[in-house]
């Protein structure tokens, strides 16, 4: 059994991403990832995957479709037995997550453009924000994690061509780091505010430039807003929703455009 400070094996961040590790272990394994970019943007990308069975799962008990629930599951089991190749465990989630979608098309028949905005899970990014999140608030009670509120917008454009919105004058910037994601370098931003509390605002420079609407949702128990502008991805979480909170969101969203 793994001890408190016990260096992080592969088995950790297998079991990491598979949620069998006790509190504390999880701890060490996400202290251990704040210092490992490369084994970080991994266990990101196998959490993605992850999180995207899982729905596709819900989909399935949902409609009752269970050759497609027991492939997936299959899918699952042997992709948890070892880090196999990068791409393959890429194709082979895709493949499964397409095929669901065809039962599920065969099923119901084409959606309607508002049936897909009310059914469409929030982008991967959204994923990444909320881990960032997690991590900021776990450095925020470690001493040799200093918070490091200092922010030089210019920099951080220049080194990860990540535009950062206005903020409003009330907001206080309480540490501002560099992550890994699924997508390359992202920025995330830890704010304190007097209308709705702790906040963090994330950003991340995506492949492809589009355009999307702000969008609110919630997310393992936190309050979410994003939208992209261009290339650039903006994730805003809180605690807890408010109109504050929305009012906010809608704001900053305006002033990245």
């Amino acid at each position: 059994m793994a001890h408190p400070g016990d260096p992080v094996t592969e088995a950790d961040l297998q079991a990491y991403v598979e949620d069998q590790l006790p509190v504390t272990r999880r701890i060490d394994v996400e202290a251990h990832l704040c210092h490992q970019p490369e084994d970080a943007m991994r266990v990101m990308a196998d959490l993605r995957i992850r999180d995207e069975l899982r729905l596709a799962f819900a989909t399935e008990q949902a409609t009752g479709h269970t050759d497609a629930l027991s492939a997936a599951r299959r899918l699952e089991r042997g992709l948890a037995r070892g880090r196999l190749l990068q791409q393959f465990r890429r194709v082979a989630a895709t493949a499964a997550l397409i095929s669901l979608g065809w039962f599920a098309h065969t099923l119901f028949g084409m959606p309607g453009a508002g049936e897909v905005a009310a059914s469409t899970p929030p982008p991967a990014y959204v994923g990444d924000a909320i881990r960032a999140h997690r991590t900021t608030l776990l450095r925020a009670v470690m001493r040799s994690q200093p918070e490091s509120p200092e922010y030089d917008a210019a920099e951080i454009r220049s080194a990860t061509r990540i535009v950062m919105p206005a903020l409003p004058e009330d907001w206080a910037i309480t540490d501002v780091q560099v992550f890994p994601s699924s997508f390359g370098p992202s920025v995330e931003m830890a704010i304190r505010t007097e209308s709705f509390g702790s906040a963090s605002l994330y950003a991340v420079q995506l492949d492809s430039s589009a355009a999307l609407p702000l969008t609110r949702t919630t997310q393992e128990d936190f309050a979410v807003a994003y939208w992209q502008n261009g290339s650039i991805a903006y994730v805003l979480v809180a605690h807890t929703a408010s109109a504050d909170m929305e009012q906010a969101a809608v704001a900053l969203s305006a002033s990245a455009e």
